[in-house]
Protein backbone atom coordinates (compact mmCIF):
# COMPACT_ATOMS: atom_id res chain seq x y z
CA UNK A 1 0.00 0.00 0.00
CA UNK A 2 1.11 3.57 -0.49
CA UNK A 3 0.63 6.00 2.27
CA UNK A 4 -2.13 8.30 1.33
CA UNK A 5 -4.08 10.19 3.89
CA UNK A 6 -4.05 10.98 7.89
CA UNK A 7 -7.61 12.57 6.75
CA UNK A 8 -9.81 9.62 6.79
CA UNK A 9 -12.85 10.86 9.13
CA UNK A 10 -15.34 7.79 8.42
CA UNK A 11 -14.80 3.48 9.21
CA UNK A 12 -16.98 0.88 8.30
CA UNK A 13 -16.59 -1.90 10.52
CA UNK A 14 -18.31 -5.42 9.34
CA UNK A 15 -19.23 -8.11 11.04
CA UNK A 16 -20.22 -11.09 9.08
CA UNK A 17 -22.09 -13.42 11.88
CA UNK A 18 -25.39 -14.52 10.93
CA UNK A 19 -28.02 -17.30 12.78
CA UNK A 20 -29.14 -18.31 9.14
CA UNK A 21 -28.42 -17.06 5.75
CA UNK A 22 -31.49 -14.98 4.27
CA UNK A 23 -32.83 -16.62 1.15
CA UNK A 24 -31.78 -13.85 -1.07
CA UNK A 25 -28.75 -13.06 0.99
CA UNK A 26 -25.40 -12.39 -1.08
CA UNK A 27 -23.18 -10.36 1.79
CA UNK A 28 -19.96 -11.48 3.45
CA UNK A 29 -21.92 -13.60 5.99
CA UNK A 30 -20.91 -16.52 8.08
CA UNK A 31 -23.48 -18.79 9.68
CA UNK A 32 -22.82 -19.30 13.76
CA UNK A 33 -25.30 -19.32 16.93
CA UNK A 34 -23.61 -16.56 18.06
CA UNK A 35 -21.18 -13.75 17.21
CA UNK A 36 -17.05 -14.53 17.76
CA UNK A 37 -16.45 -11.47 20.04
CA UNK A 38 -13.20 -12.03 21.12
CA UNK A 39 -12.00 -13.40 17.38
CA UNK A 40 -13.80 -9.83 16.15
CA UNK A 41 -12.08 -7.56 18.04
CA UNK A 42 -8.49 -9.62 17.51
CA UNK A 43 -9.36 -9.51 13.93
CA UNK A 44 -10.08 -5.90 13.70
CA UNK A 45 -7.24 -4.70 16.52
CA UNK A 46 -4.79 -5.94 14.05
CA UNK A 47 -5.88 -5.33 10.27
CA UNK A 48 -6.32 -1.09 11.97
CA UNK A 49 -2.38 -1.57 12.85
CA UNK A 50 -1.65 -2.87 9.19
CA UNK A 51 -3.20 0.05 7.78
CA UNK A 52 -1.88 2.49 9.97
CA UNK A 53 1.36 0.99 9.64
CA UNK A 54 0.55 1.18 5.87
CA UNK A 55 0.01 5.23 6.43
CA UNK A 56 -3.58 5.16 6.36
CA UNK A 57 -4.30 6.90 9.56
CA UNK A 58 -7.36 8.00 11.21
CA UNK A 59 -8.43 11.54 11.51
CA UNK A 60 -7.72 12.56 15.44
CA UNK A 61 -11.81 13.24 15.45
CA UNK A 62 -14.08 10.64 13.78
CA UNK A 63 -17.26 11.78 11.73
CA UNK A 64 -19.18 8.67 11.22
CA UNK A 65 -18.72 5.00 12.44
CA UNK A 66 -21.15 2.41 10.85
CA UNK A 67 -21.33 -1.37 11.87
CA UNK A 68 -23.21 -3.23 9.63
CA UNK A 69 -23.30 -7.31 8.68
CA UNK A 70 -24.12 -9.71 8.65
CA UNK A 71 -25.55 -8.96 12.59
CA UNK A 72 -23.43 -7.14 14.96
CA UNK A 73 -26.49 -6.90 17.61
CA UNK A 74 -25.10 -10.93 17.99
CA UNK A 75 -21.83 -10.11 19.20
CA UNK A 76 -23.15 -9.16 22.41
CA UNK A 77 -23.41 -5.89 24.62
CA UNK A 78 -19.60 -5.31 25.20
CA UNK A 79 -18.36 -5.57 21.61
CA UNK A 80 -19.28 -1.77 20.96
CA UNK A 81 -17.50 -0.50 23.81
CA UNK A 82 -14.43 -2.68 22.77
CA UNK A 83 -14.81 -1.01 19.25
CA UNK A 84 -14.40 2.24 20.84
CA UNK A 85 -11.58 0.91 22.39
CA UNK A 86 -9.76 -0.28 19.07
CA UNK A 87 -10.73 3.27 17.57
CA UNK A 88 -9.51 5.39 19.94
CA UNK A 89 -12.06 6.96 22.31
CA UNK A 90 -10.68 10.57 21.86
CA UNK A 91 -11.65 10.05 17.96
CA UNK A 92 -14.93 9.40 19.23
CA UNK A 93 -15.72 12.10 21.04
CA UNK A 94 -16.64 14.77 18.62
CA UNK A 95 -20.16 16.00 19.58
CA UNK A 96 -21.32 15.77 15.85
CA UNK A 97 -20.51 11.82 15.62
CA UNK A 98 -22.60 9.60 14.14
CA UNK A 99 -22.05 6.12 15.49
CA UNK A 100 -24.38 3.93 13.87
CA UNK A 101 -24.89 -0.13 14.38
CA UNK A 102 -26.97 -2.41 12.60
CA UNK A 103 -29.39 -5.19 14.23
CA UNK A 104 -31.94 -7.55 13.48
CA UNK A 105 -35.28 -7.55 15.72
CA UNK A 106 -34.47 -11.29 17.29
CA UNK A 107 -31.13 -10.28 19.02
CA UNK A 108 -31.94 -6.85 19.88
CA UNK A 109 -32.76 -6.26 23.39
CA UNK A 110 -33.00 -3.37 25.38
CA UNK A 111 -29.85 -4.73 27.74
CA UNK A 112 -27.77 -4.61 24.55
CA UNK A 113 -29.29 -1.24 23.21
CA UNK A 114 -28.47 0.35 26.62
CA UNK A 115 -24.73 -1.13 26.14
CA UNK A 116 -24.48 0.32 22.45
CA UNK A 117 -25.92 3.83 23.71
CA UNK A 118 -23.10 3.60 26.60
CA UNK A 119 -20.55 2.87 24.34
CA UNK A 120 -21.50 5.43 21.77
CA UNK A 121 -23.66 4.27 19.02
CA UNK A 122 -26.52 6.98 18.93
CA UNK A 123 -28.04 5.32 15.60
CA UNK A 124 -29.34 1.61 15.35
CA UNK A 125 -30.61 0.40 11.86
CA UNK A 126 -32.89 -1.96 12.42
CA UNK A 127 -33.10 -5.23 9.66
CA UNK A 128 -37.30 -5.56 9.71
CA UNK A 129 -37.51 -5.77 5.80
CA UNK A 130 -41.44 -6.87 6.58
CA UNK A 131 -44.51 -7.34 8.61
CA UNK A 132 -45.60 -10.05 7.05
CA UNK A 133 -45.48 -13.11 8.96
CA UNK A 134 -45.32 -15.72 5.46
CA UNK A 135 -42.84 -13.11 3.88
CA UNK A 136 -40.56 -13.20 7.02
CA UNK A 137 -40.72 -17.21 7.18
CA UNK A 138 -39.88 -17.15 3.00
CA UNK A 139 -37.03 -15.17 3.26
CA UNK A 140 -35.22 -17.19 6.18
CA UNK A 141 -35.90 -14.41 8.87
CA UNK A 142 -36.17 -14.89 12.30
CA UNK A 143 -38.32 -12.61 13.90
CA UNK A 144 -42.17 -12.53 13.93
CA UNK A 145 -44.08 -9.41 12.73
CA UNK A 146 -44.59 -8.15 16.51
CA UNK A 147 -40.68 -8.27 16.56
CA UNK A 148 -39.55 -5.02 14.82
CA UNK A 149 -42.30 -3.37 16.74
CA UNK A 150 -40.75 -4.44 19.94
CA UNK A 151 -37.27 -3.70 18.73
CA UNK A 152 -38.15 -0.28 18.37
CA UNK A 153 -39.89 0.18 21.42
CA UNK A 154 -36.69 -1.11 23.05
CA UNK A 155 -34.32 1.02 21.48
CA UNK A 156 -36.54 3.88 22.52
CA UNK A 157 -36.63 2.78 26.05
CA UNK A 158 -32.51 3.30 26.22
CA UNK A 159 -32.46 6.82 24.86
CA UNK A 160 -31.66 5.39 20.67
CA UNK A 161 -33.92 7.60 19.49
CA UNK A 162 -32.41 7.89 16.07
CA UNK A 163 -33.44 4.65 14.52
CA UNK A 164 -33.74 3.54 10.75
CA UNK A 165 -35.95 0.71 9.27
CA UNK A 166 -34.79 -1.51 6.18
CA UNK A 167 -37.95 -3.07 4.20
CA UNK A 168 -37.61 -4.77 1.23
CA UNK A 169 -39.88 -4.32 -1.72
CA UNK A 170 -40.38 -6.29 -4.96
CA UNK A 171 -40.86 -9.71 -3.46
CA UNK A 172 -43.32 -12.24 -5.72
CA UNK A 173 -46.54 -11.88 -5.62
CA UNK A 174 -47.10 -15.35 -4.59
CA UNK A 175 -46.49 -14.23 -1.10
CA UNK A 176 -49.44 -11.94 -1.07
CA UNK A 177 -47.54 -9.55 0.63
CA UNK A 178 -49.13 -6.30 1.50
CA UNK A 179 -46.86 -3.27 0.37
CA UNK A 180 -48.87 -0.65 1.26
CA UNK A 181 -49.79 -2.23 4.98
CA UNK A 182 -46.41 -2.83 6.01
CA UNK A 183 -45.48 0.61 4.69
CA UNK A 184 -48.23 1.90 7.34
CA UNK A 185 -46.64 -0.21 9.64
CA UNK A 186 -43.50 1.33 9.35
CA UNK A 187 -44.75 5.30 9.80
CA UNK A 188 -46.42 3.40 12.93
CA UNK A 189 -43.05 2.63 14.62
CA UNK A 190 -42.84 6.50 14.15
CA UNK A 191 -38.57 6.33 13.52
CA UNK A 192 -37.22 8.89 11.56
CA UNK A 193 -35.53 7.04 8.52
CA UNK A 194 -36.54 4.24 6.83
CA UNK A 195 -34.55 2.67 3.83
CA UNK A 196 -35.79 0.45 0.84
CA UNK A 197 -34.18 -2.73 -0.34
CA UNK A 198 -35.11 -3.48 -4.00
CA UNK A 199 -35.18 -7.55 -4.16
CA UNK A 200 -32.35 -8.75 -6.40
CA UNK A 201 -31.58 -12.39 -7.50
CA UNK A 202 -28.28 -12.72 -7.06
CA UNK A 203 -26.55 -16.58 -8.94
CA UNK A 204 -24.71 -17.87 -5.85
CA UNK A 205 -27.92 -17.40 -3.17
CA UNK A 206 -30.74 -19.91 -2.49
CA UNK A 207 -33.01 -17.76 -4.36
CA UNK A 208 -30.81 -17.82 -7.37
CA UNK A 209 -31.19 -21.11 -7.19
CA UNK A 210 -34.45 -21.55 -6.76
CA UNK A 211 -35.27 -19.18 -9.75
CA UNK A 212 -32.20 -21.20 -11.90
CA UNK A 213 -34.31 -24.27 -11.28
CA UNK A 214 -37.89 -22.68 -12.02
CA UNK A 215 -39.12 -22.86 -8.54
CA UNK A 216 -39.73 -19.36 -7.65
CA UNK A 217 -40.46 -16.66 -10.12
CA UNK A 218 -37.84 -13.76 -11.20
CA UNK A 219 -37.78 -10.32 -10.08
CA UNK A 220 -41.39 -8.70 -11.67
CA UNK A 221 -40.01 -5.24 -13.28
CA UNK A 222 -43.68 -3.71 -13.28
CA UNK A 223 -44.08 -4.90 -9.30
CA UNK A 224 -40.39 -3.54 -8.30
CA UNK A 225 -41.34 0.14 -10.04
CA UNK A 226 -44.90 0.22 -9.01
CA UNK A 227 -43.77 -0.59 -5.20
CA UNK A 228 -40.52 1.63 -5.35
CA UNK A 229 -43.36 4.75 -6.65
CA UNK A 230 -45.73 3.99 -3.70
CA UNK A 231 -43.19 3.83 -1.51
CA UNK A 232 -42.51 7.27 -2.73
CA UNK A 233 -45.63 8.64 -2.26
CA UNK A 234 -46.58 7.35 0.81
CA UNK A 235 -43.28 8.28 2.74
CA UNK A 236 -42.81 11.78 1.35
CA UNK A 237 -47.10 12.71 1.84
CA UNK A 238 -45.87 11.73 5.72
CA UNK A 239 -43.24 14.23 5.60
CA UNK A 240 -39.83 11.90 4.72
CA UNK A 241 -37.82 13.66 2.22
CA UNK A 242 -36.99 11.03 -0.27
CA UNK A 243 -33.17 11.92 -0.33
CA UNK A 244 -31.86 9.36 -2.26
CA UNK A 245 -32.51 6.54 -4.82
CA UNK A 246 -34.03 4.23 -1.67
CA UNK A 247 -33.22 6.49 1.32
CA UNK A 248 -35.80 8.50 3.00
CA UNK A 249 -35.55 10.43 6.34
CA UNK A 250 -37.25 13.06 8.22
CA UNK A 251 -35.54 16.88 8.65
CA UNK A 252 -31.54 16.25 9.93
CA UNK A 253 -31.87 12.33 9.83
CA UNK A 254 -30.36 11.36 6.42
CA UNK A 255 -27.28 9.19 7.04
CA UNK A 256 -24.29 11.10 7.14
CA UNK A 257 -22.40 8.07 7.07
CA UNK A 258 -23.96 6.99 3.10
CA UNK A 259 -23.20 10.46 2.36
CA UNK A 260 -19.35 9.44 2.71
CA UNK A 261 -19.80 7.19 0.06
CA UNK A 262 -22.09 9.42 -2.34
CA UNK A 263 -19.67 12.09 -1.97
CA UNK A 264 -16.45 10.51 -3.05
CA UNK A 265 -14.87 11.45 0.60
CA UNK A 266 -12.29 8.68 1.86
CA UNK A 267 -13.30 5.58 4.24
CA UNK A 268 -11.57 2.90 5.71
CA UNK A 269 -13.64 -0.50 5.48
CA UNK A 270 -12.42 -3.11 8.61
CA UNK A 271 -13.52 -6.79 8.23
CA UNK A 272 -14.09 -9.72 5.98
CA UNK A 273 -15.89 -8.14 3.12
CA UNK A 274 -15.21 -4.66 3.87
CA UNK A 275 -14.29 -1.87 0.92
CA UNK A 276 -11.79 1.08 1.47
CA UNK A 277 -11.29 4.42 -0.54
CA UNK A 278 -8.93 6.64 -1.07
CA UNK A 279 -8.51 8.33 -3.96
CA UNK A 280 -7.13 6.86 -6.16
CA UNK A 281 -7.26 3.46 -4.80
CA UNK A 282 -10.71 1.30 -3.88
CA UNK A 283 -9.93 -2.18 -2.35
CA UNK A 284 -11.68 -4.68 -0.37
CA UNK A 285 -10.99 -7.65 2.15
CA UNK A 286 -11.35 -11.57 1.74
CA UNK A 287 -14.96 -12.34 2.12
CA UNK A 288 -14.30 -15.69 3.35
CA UNK A 289 -14.23 -15.13 7.97
CA UNK A 290 -12.31 -17.76 7.95
CA UNK A 291 -9.47 -16.74 5.67
CA UNK A 292 -10.08 -13.07 6.48
CA UNK A 293 -9.24 -13.70 10.13
CA UNK A 294 -6.46 -16.48 9.18
CA UNK A 295 -4.73 -13.87 7.31
CA UNK A 296 -4.53 -11.42 10.06
CA UNK A 297 -3.33 -13.71 12.49
CA UNK A 298 -0.23 -14.52 10.26
CA UNK A 299 0.40 -11.03 10.47
CA UNK A 300 -0.66 -10.58 6.66
CA UNK A 301 -2.65 -7.90 5.13
CA UNK A 302 -6.30 -9.56 4.18
CA UNK A 303 -6.68 -7.61 1.22
CA UNK A 304 -8.11 -9.61 -1.74
CA UNK A 305 -7.70 -6.97 -4.67
CA UNK A 306 -7.67 -3.21 -5.23
CA UNK A 307 -7.97 -0.84 -8.43
CA UNK A 308 -7.19 2.35 -8.92
CA UNK A 309 -9.17 4.97 -10.05
CA UNK A 310 -8.19 6.51 -13.31
CA UNK A 311 -9.98 10.01 -14.41
CA UNK A 312 -12.36 8.64 -16.60
CA UNK A 313 -13.79 5.89 -14.22
CA UNK A 314 -13.86 9.12 -11.31
CA UNK A 315 -16.07 11.00 -13.69
CA UNK A 316 -18.79 8.41 -14.07
CA UNK A 317 -18.81 7.19 -10.61
CA UNK A 318 -18.91 11.34 -9.96
CA UNK A 319 -22.01 11.51 -12.15
CA UNK A 320 -23.71 8.41 -10.94
CA UNK A 321 -23.27 9.55 -7.33
CA UNK A 322 -24.37 12.87 -7.58
CA UNK A 323 -27.70 11.74 -9.58
CA UNK A 324 -28.29 9.50 -6.42
CA UNK A 325 -29.05 11.78 -3.81
CA UNK A 326 -31.90 14.78 -3.60
CA UNK A 327 -28.88 17.36 -3.99
CA UNK A 328 -28.38 16.31 -7.19
CA UNK A 329 -25.33 17.08 -9.77
CA UNK A 330 -24.33 20.34 -10.72
CA UNK A 331 -24.55 21.10 -15.05
CA UNK A 332 -21.68 24.07 -14.59
CA UNK A 333 -18.52 23.59 -17.30
CA UNK A 334 -20.67 21.19 -19.11
CA UNK A 335 -21.33 21.21 -22.85
CA UNK A 336 -24.78 22.40 -24.23
CA UNK A 337 -25.63 18.42 -25.32
CA UNK A 338 -25.86 18.09 -21.40
CA UNK A 339 -28.57 20.57 -20.60
CA UNK A 340 -30.49 19.16 -24.27
CA UNK A 341 -30.55 15.95 -22.86
CA UNK A 342 -31.69 17.12 -19.34
CA UNK A 343 -34.21 18.97 -20.50
CA UNK A 344 -35.78 15.63 -22.67
CA UNK A 345 -35.58 13.83 -19.14
CA UNK A 346 -37.80 16.68 -18.01
CA UNK A 347 -40.72 16.02 -20.29
CA UNK A 348 -40.38 12.79 -20.36
CA UNK A 349 -40.96 13.52 -15.70
CA UNK A 350 -37.37 11.60 -15.04
CA UNK A 351 -35.18 14.87 -13.88
CA UNK A 352 -35.94 18.32 -12.85
CA UNK A 353 -33.50 21.28 -13.79
CA UNK A 354 -33.02 24.10 -11.17
CA UNK A 355 -30.46 26.55 -10.36
CA UNK A 356 -27.96 24.63 -12.80
CA UNK A 357 -28.34 21.48 -11.16
CA UNK A 358 -30.33 18.35 -12.44
CA UNK A 359 -32.00 15.84 -10.15
CA UNK A 360 -33.42 12.84 -10.86
CA UNK A 361 -37.57 11.91 -9.63
CA UNK A 362 -38.40 8.81 -8.47
CA UNK A 363 -38.82 7.55 -11.76
CA UNK A 364 -35.48 8.51 -12.94
CA UNK A 365 -34.17 6.90 -9.78
CA UNK A 366 -35.36 3.95 -11.53
CA UNK A 367 -33.60 4.27 -14.53
CA UNK A 368 -30.15 5.82 -12.57
CA UNK A 369 -27.69 3.56 -14.00
CA UNK A 370 -28.77 3.81 -17.93
CA UNK A 371 -29.26 7.75 -17.06
CA UNK A 372 -25.71 8.09 -15.67
CA UNK A 373 -23.52 6.66 -18.45
CA UNK A 374 -26.36 8.83 -21.01
CA UNK A 375 -25.41 11.97 -18.84
CA UNK A 376 -21.35 11.53 -18.73
CA UNK A 377 -21.20 10.52 -22.10
CA UNK A 378 -22.60 13.82 -23.12
CA UNK A 379 -19.92 14.79 -20.73
CA UNK A 380 -17.74 13.79 -22.57
CA UNK A 381 -18.65 14.13 -26.02
CA UNK A 382 -20.08 17.72 -26.49
CA UNK A 383 -21.16 16.82 -30.40
CA UNK A 384 -23.08 13.44 -29.53
CA UNK A 385 -26.35 12.78 -30.83
CA UNK A 386 -29.30 12.94 -28.66
CA UNK A 387 -30.32 10.01 -30.10
CA UNK A 388 -27.09 8.42 -29.09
Amino acid sequence: MEPATRDIRSVYVHAPFCVRRCLYCDFAVTVSPQGDVDGWIHAITAELALLEGAGYSLATQLDTVYVGGGTPSLLGPTAMRRLAVILGEGRLSNEHLEWTAEANPESFTRELGAAWRTAGVNRLSLGVQSFHAPTLRWMGRLHGAEGAVRAVDQAKAVGLENVSVDLVFGLPAHLGRPWREDLERALDLDVPHVSLYGLSVEPATALGRAVAEGREPGVDEERYRDELLEAADTLTRAGYEHYEVSNFARPGYSSRHNATYWDGRPYLGLGSGAHSYVHPMRWWNERDWAAYRQHLLAGRSPEEGREHIDATTQALEATWLGLRTSAGLALDGRPEAVRELVRLWEREGLAVLEGGRVRLTAQGWLLLDRLAVELDSRGASPVASLAG
